[in-house]
């Protein structure tokens, strides 16, 4: 069995979220704390891997392949779950070999790494890509980059239970929508199979329209059987993929200093830094009421310091 004890399951507190340029423009953030739901399998990432594992139980598999960069958050929390529920991890990582604070701590849970290049990578997507690896690995169920696809979505479906239960403890009745970063989409994939159209959900791209964010989100909503947009999406990449910049560094110190939330500066940091300028720019009314989830992702962080 793959799967963890029944009862380990991770709740993530919300709490309200107080900044001066929201209160300069009139809004609330009630902030949801993935990020402290576990110091290993942290953020949104146990979220999108629990259906994968539903599904890998069902075929009997004995552990998980999947993608990653040197950086993974997906790949870490894959790995430190396989070290304590016991079971096989294998990782195919983007790039060549390197020394990184994430890929030592994938070696040290045990994951098997095999470095495919750049070009290897880009084969993700195509027809045929896992075909090799599961022969080579035919005891372990593959998952996309990023615990991706329908199931990582369905996994995420319960993040809106979450929210609703611990409104009342915030003096909320009701929120106007949800604000998080986008790294494949997936999250918010799963928030907009939840919402079922009822509130907005907003995604601050962390990635370069060119990664294909959008397309994978159509095809999960497709698939679900909801094609119709019931988002939108904002570029927060700052110019690339793990691109960062002075002001965006400068507002993370600032907002950690002012908050004590720690933030990181590919998906968190980024995201936040989106909604302040769309807050700035007129976006919201006055009394708009927003959820923000904090998607975690800090052990990437040792990568940048």
């Amino acid at each position: 069995m793959l799967l963890p004890p029944t009862d380990w399951l991770p709740q993530a507190p919300l709490e309200p979220f107080h900044l001066d340029w929201l209160t300069n423009a009139g809004i609330e953030v009630a902030i949801l704390r993935l990020d402290q739901i576990d110091p290993l399998i942290s953020g949104n990432k146990w979220f999108k891997l629990i259906e994968h594992l539903k599904a890998a139980d069902r075929i009997g598999a004995k552990g998980i392949i999947s993608l990653g960069g040197a950086h993974s958050n997906h790949l870490h929390a894959l790995a430190a779950a396989g070290q304590r529920f016991d079971f096989r991890t294998v990782g195919l990582l983007r790039g060549h070999p390197q020394e990184t604070p994430t890929v030592k701590d994938l070696q040290a849970f045990g994951m098997q790494l095999h470095w495919l290049g750049y070009g290897g990578y880009r084969a993700r997507h195509e027809p045929g890509f896992w075909l090799p690896w599961q022969a080579q690995y035919p005891g372990l169920h593959p998952v996309p980059e990023g615990g991706g696809g329908l199931p990582g979505a369905k996994g995420c479906v319960q993040l809106r239970a979450m929210v609703s239960e611990q409104l009342k403890g915030l003096g909320w009745s009701d929120y106007d929508g949800w604000w998080l970063a986008c790294g494949t989409g997936t999250t918010l994939a799963g928030v907009v199979l939840a919402e079922a159209g009822e509130h907005p959900v907003y995604g601050a791209l962390a990635v370069p329209d060119d990664h294909g964010v959008a397309q994978q989100v159509e095809s999960v909503m497709q698939e679900a059987g909801l094609p119709d947009r019931a988002y939108e999406c904002f570029d927060a990449s700052r110019g690339g993929f793990a691109k960062v910049d002075p002001l965006l560094l400068e507002f993370i110190d600032q907002t950690e200093q002012a908050s004590g939330v720690p933030l990181e500066p590919l998906y968190t940091g980024k995201a936040l830094l989106a909604l302040k300028l769309q807050a700035e720019a007129g976006r919201f009314a006055s009394g708009t009421r927003l959820i923000f989830i904090h998607t975690g992702g800090l052990q990437g962080r040792r990568g940048f310091q």
